[in-house]
């Protein structure tokens, strides 16, 4: 349904979310999500491209959310690095359809349509705040609050 590195990416955000505060190292990330550290390097520069996460060099730098998790959705993390790409004209370039799509095309834009919509519902901070079930990423050792 969506790729890998969507999906990587969606990790990198919860993970981020659920350990606010202070900056994390794609190292500490690729850790803490089981994503391989050069794949996930490369997916962080994609999400600060698109203004989701700064990053910060140095001694104490690291990865931090720029957003609130409450306004931060899934596919604003899914459109900054794996686009959902939605038909607009025939993929095969069949003059006779002209503006309209044929009955396949038409059924697998509306099922697009439907990702898209249920993405822009859902908030990271919803992910993680969910009353049943496991939160994402449970199984990994999470960070003692501070204080």
């Amino acid at each position: 349904m969506i790729s890998q590195t969507a999906e990587y990416a969606l990790r990198a955000i919860v993970y981020l979310a659920d350990h606010p505060g202070e900056a994390h190292t794609a190292e500490k990330i690729a850790q803490g999500t089981k994503v391989p550290v050069g794949y996930l390097a490369k997916i962080m520069q994609g999400l600060s491209k698109s203004k989701l996460v700064t990053s910060q060099r140095g001694l104490y730098g690291g990865f931090t959310l720029v957003r609130p998790i409450v306004e931060l959705t899934v596919y604003d993390v899914v459109q900054s690095v794996d686009p959902i790409l939605r038909i607009t004209e025939c993929p095969l370039g069949i003059n006779e359809h002209g503006n309209e799509l044929c009955p396949l095309h038409r059924g697998l834009d509306n099922a697009a349509a439907a990702v898209e919509m249920a993405f822009k519902k859902m908030t990271i901070h919803q992910l993680l705040n969910q009353d049943q079930g496991n939160k994402p990423l449970c199984g990994f050792p999470r960070q003692a609050p501070k204080g």
